[in-house]
């Protein structure tokens, strides 16, 4: 017991204006007790001793079973004479009952520590790819961090060619490193190599030079190891006995043939642990603390609106207790009790509404149902927000400050949050929902809005409230009537919602409430006739999951273009499908032939052409360039809509062209992508994010046909940023529009060029789980498989970077940010 500490680093730093000694570490004390620091030099008590409290959430989370404040961080200074140097120094920290000594040092150890660079840096990391090195950190300088340059020179002395990104690094002012004017300080450096393996990085502020020396080939094993290492201890994991029953059962049902993919597989998608992630992520007392003291220009009242129903008093309790717990303070709670006369939460409601005058409440004669107690709720609300809360729930204590500071750049006509599980007891975080901005076709297939949910109370007035005919899905209902008058809606990706799990709730027990799900179905339906769109509305067999099958109008042509050199079995594998499964009859197929070899292949041109009069082979006769080969084939088309095709796929679901078509076909949907599976019926494509590698990635890839992927988004409807084009359905007028696919993209990176320019139209792109397809592309192939096509791949990728930097610095709205961009997809940095 007593106090525990770590000193992290100590500089003596010598710059041109002035001399510091220099610690960080951290301190607490295990009782709770209050520390602080002194220090001596040459024997004597400093007096402009300047500390700095940095919160330190990593040393919080190892000493769960201590109170650790939450500024148990320091950055301490002492300010020294500039001509002289200190023969001692000493550096203490006390409790007011126990003093201990951090540092002690001699001149001869003070002279050892000494740093009289201009520049300080680090390097974070050194990513060695096939073509490509990565070099991040953060750099600045007694002049200012935009004082530093960078140059690099390989073996031989040669000025090597490099990209320079500057990025803000806020985490170095709360760690007292840089000054706040600093804060661009970060960098990252890209470069191409070739056989080259030696470099040297200097980092100059035109008074003093750092010259960073490096070896790819040494980088790069290391590199190895450690993903090899981190590959051993997660499989080690599967191997405890705590999974041993679980690798059991695979093992009977997969066999030991699919242990290694399967572990491969959890491995590679398995993140940070939630709980070890919530409990980094909630903010600390010291920050709750400023959220209270914030005057925010606009200060809405809020009303919560509770339906209790025999609500369990220790609940009740703990949904009201963190409302009143919230660090923004103008709110209301709103509660209508249909308990009918449970005399327990009668006077529960009575004590809080005497406690605080912000609670109201009304006892209602009987109970009514779900939307009738709720819209009585509703009847004593008078703020300008409504927030929708269930009674034995718990809201965040930032909840509502985070909603008002959205508020604060624009009066948003609805706001939702993430939000997680919390066990019975409240102390448990599970399951959480880390969902993306506002998804049409994603909402269509199921509420994934849910909590915490916030709209003006002039549209939910507007609307008429809650009606009692949806009951058991009456927010879904409700939620779909404001999402259709509002002009702007706003996602808030923090957890600032818990919804409790217990034996009688809907999310411990879905099935308890199989009427709900009828009633999330008719829901969906009354929204799309009153928007005027035709559709079946169907549920998939997963809880609360629909699917929307939009209706075909007319018989419009569907044009495919397909692009072919040679590979004759693909080729007649996906064109007998288009036949031979496919139900849309009406559509034409246009083959681009790109400089074939074999006979065998314009044998089967010849053939393909007398057996089908709607099939048309034309010949572009300049080399490959992807983009430039299906904008030429559009030109020969006749169809209002276009399938972008590639020529080894094959169709697997016999509706998958009407489902494209029908989700095309409205006026809102600028392109449309399909569910592509391995030859093995893994996934190849469900979905693409925006920022993976800087660039985008497929998610969901690896999984089986029936997983669900994250939050069920595999198996249904949804939006992304983009999707391949592989199997993409367009309009033919927005093709020409935004220019077809820009040639400047001859592989890669053209596909989700297109959808970008798209999005900028305001239109949504499709993601059908239900329309299905082979795509027989190998696995390990992808677009890189020879060091020149990984070379024109990067070089690519740079080009996307110039054109859509934009989007990647605000991350993709499909997504989640609290998903780390630089591992595997929906995984927890």
């Amino acid at each position: 017991m007593g106090i525990k500490y770590y000193i992290d680093e100590k500089k003596y730093r010598i710059k041109p204006k002035e001399k510091y000694i220099r610690v960080n570490g951290w301190a607490f004390d295990t009782l709770g007790k209050e520390v602080h620091y002194k220090a001596l030099m040459n024997g004597k008590p400093v007096d402009n001793l300047r500390v700095k409290g940095i919160n330190r959430k990593d040393v919080e989370k190892k000493y769960k079973k201590y109170t650790v404040p939450c500024d148990s961080g320091f950055h301490i200074k002492n300010y020294v004479n500039i001509a002289d140097v200190p023969q001692t120094f000493e550096l203490y920290a006390s409790n007011g009952e126990e003093t201990k000594c951090l540092i002690k040092l001699n001149k001869k150890q003070i002279l050892k520590i000494r740093d009289d660079s201009t520049i300080s840096y680090n390097i974070d990391l050194i990513y060695v790819r096939e073509t490509k090195v990565e070099i991040s950190g953060w750099a600045s300088s007694v002049d200012g961090a935009d004082a530093v340059g960078f140059a690099l020179k390989d073996s031989e002395g040669k000025e090597v060619e490099f990209k320079l990104k500057r990025s803000k690094r806020e985490d170095l002012i709360d760690a007292g490193l840089i000054e706040s004017k600093d804060v661009l300080c970060g960098f990252q450096v890209e470069f191409f190599y070739d056989e080259q393996s030696d470099f040297c990085l200097s980092i100059s502020d035109g008074n003093k030079t750092k010259y960073l020396s490096f070896n790819l080939d040494h980088i790069r094993k290391k590199q190895s190891v450690r993903e090899k290492v981190g590959f051993v201890r997660a499989a080690y994991k599967y191997a405890t006995p705590e999974y041993a029953k679980k690798t059991i059962k695979y093992v009977k049902k997969n066999g030991f043939s699919n242990l290694k993919q399967h572990i491969f597989m959890k491995v590679m998608h398995s993140g940070k642990d939630y709980e070890e992630w919530f409990e980094e992520n909630r903010p600390s007392n010291e920050e709750l603390d400023k959220e209270r003291q914030t005057e925010f220009d606009k200060k809405p009242l809020i009303s919560i609106i509770v339906p209790t129903y025999k609500t369990p008093i220790k609940y009740l309790r703990e949904m009201i207790d963190s409302v009143i717990n919230q660090t923004y303070q103008n709110w209301e709670l709103c509660i209508a009790d249909g308990s009918e006369g449970d005399e327990a939460v009668e006077a529960e409601l009575e004590r809080y509404s005497k406690l605080d005058p912000r609670i109201k409440y009304k006892l209602l004669e009987k109970n009514l149902g779900i939307s009738g107690n709720t819209n009585g709720a509703l009847a004593l609300a008078i703020g300008e927000y409504i927030g929708l809360f269930d009674h034995d729930d718990i809201l965040a204590p930032n909840a509502l400050y985070e909603v008002v500071k959205c508020l604060q750049e624009k009066d948003y006509d609805i706001l939702y949050t993430d939000e997680d599980k919390v066990d019975g007891d409240g102390k448990e975080h599970m399951d959480p929902n880390f969902k993306p901005d506002f998804s049409i076709d994603l909402f269509r297939s199921h509420n994934y809005i849910t909590h915490f949910f916030v709209a003006k109370k002039s549209i939910i007035d507007e609307i008429g409230g809650f009606r009692p005919e949806f009951d058991g899905s009456q927010d879904y209902d409700l939620m779909f009537r404001c999402i259709e008058k509002a002009e702007s809606i706003k996602h808030i990706p923090m957890i600032l919602y818990h919804w409790r799990v217990h034996m009688n709730s809907v999310a411990g027990d879905p099935s308890s409430k199989m009427y709900a799900y009828e009633a999330g179905k008719r829901a969906i339906e009354e929204h799309l006739k009153r928007v005027g769109l035709e559709a079946t509305v169907e549920h998939v067999g997963l809880w609360g999951m629909y699917h929307v099958k939009y209706k075909v109008h007319g018989n419009p042509l569907v044009s495919i273009v397909i692009p072919n050199k040679d590979h004759i079995s693909d080729l007649k594998k996906c064109v007998e499908s288009l036949y031979a499964v496919n139900r849309y009859k009406n559509f034409e197929i246009v083959i681009v032939e790109n400089n074939s070899e074999e006979k065998e292949t314009f044998a089967y041109y010849e053939k393909l052409q007398k057996d089908h009069d709607n099939i048309r082979v034309i010949e572009w006769k300049e080399g490959f360039n992807y983009s430039a080969i299906n904008n030429y084939g559009v030109k020969e088309t006749k169809g209002e809509y276009l399938l972008f095709l590639n020529n080894d796929t094959e169709l697997i679901s016999p509706d998958a062209i009407e489902e494209m078509l029908g989700c095309c076909m409205r006026e809102d949907v600028g392109a449309v992508g399909a569910k592509l599976l391995y030859e093995d019926d893994t996934v190849q494509h469900a979905g693409v994010v925006i920022g993976f590698g800087g660039y985008a990635g497929h998610v969901n890839t690896g999984i089986g046909r029936d997983d669900y992927g994250y939050m069920v988004r595999a198996r249904i409807n949804c939006n992304y940023s983009a999707v391949t084009a592989a199997c993409m359905m367009t309009k033919k007028t927005l093709f020409n529009e935004v220019g077809g696919f820009d040639e400047q993209f001859v592989v890669a990176c053209n596909d989700v060029d297109y959808c970008l320019k798209i999005r900028e139209l305001n239109k949504w792109i499709v993601f059908n789980a239900f329309a299905e397809w082979h795509h027989y592309e190998s696995k390990s192939r992808g677009y890189e498989d020879t060091r020149e096509k990984r070379k024109r791949f990067d070089g690519e990728v740079e080009k996307f970077q110039k054109k859509w930097q934009n989007v990647l610095d605000k991350g993709d709205p499909f997504y989640n940010k609290n998903f780390a961009i630089t591992q595997a997809p929906f995984t927890l940095g």
